[in-house]
């Protein structure tokens, strides 16, 4: 697939997920990653993704090296690894060697479908880590990487690499590659029709005025749009 271009990801950097889930949703479109949140630094994190698949320790493999780390050297800055851990939460999906490594590639951040590990370490990278929990215990004996750069499932979100993601403090929003132009142009359209209502509220009209029934079908009055 084509590198996006950097002006739609510049777009996406400026909306937060509430917005890409409501476009989401306007669209027909399955993408919040339900559960996951910041554990580290609570910093917005945006990109297409890069993405690690890990399974139990006694699957077959013959990497021969650490999981993630195939990831962390194909990437390129801005690019966001995320790791599918099934939901695993009893031994760490990522730590904190991990993180060094995806900093010195310029990676913005990191999302788990599981747990992490070494949080005061991603801290002090300034590393923003999204995942369900965290936990002391190591991956070593007992998760390894199965693949990576191929289509996981995070949550129940089936993503593929290339694919966009947004995460912030209200969670974790994936939408296709082949439709993020689609979605950044709808989250536009939502975000700025909620400024127009900030605004008014901040004029001094009633909140029953602004957030009126035209409110409630915010979305159902654009899905014909493209």
């Amino acid at each position: 697939m084509d590198r996006l271009t950097a002006g739609l990801l510049a777009r996406l950097a400026a909306l937060d997920s509430c917005a890409c889930s409501d476009a989401m949703d306007q669209l027909g479109l399955v993408g919040v990653a339900r559960g996951l949140r910041a554990l580290t630094i609570a910093r917005r994190v945006t990109g297409p993704v890069i993405t690690v698949s890990l399974g139990p320790a006694d699957t077959a493999v013959t990497a021969g090296r650490h999981l993630g780390t195939a990831a962390i050297e194909a990437a390129q800055p801005g690019d966001v690894i995320v790791v599918a851990a099934g939901g695993r939460v009893d031994a760490a999906g990522w730590g904190g060697v991990l993180s060094l490594a995806a900093t010195i590639r310029g990676v913005p951040g990191v999302i788990v479908d599981g747990a992490c590990r070494d949080v005061d370490e991603s801290v002090t990278l300034d590393l923003p880590v999204y995942a369900l929990a965290a936990v002391p215990a190591t991956a070593r004996g007992r998760q390894v990487e199965v693949g990576w750069n191929t289509t996981v499932d995070i949550a129940g979100v089936a993503v593929a690499p290339g694919d966009l993601v947004v995460a912030d403090g209200s969670g974790v929003v994936f939408m296709p590659a082949g439709r993020a132009a689609d979605v950044v142009a709808a989250a536009e359209r939502i975000a700025a029709r909620e400024a127009a209502m900030v605004g008014r509220l901040r004029a001094g009209e009633p909140a029953s005025a602004v957030l009126s029934a035209d409110y409630e079908q915010l979305l159902a009055a654009r899905k014909d749009r493209p």
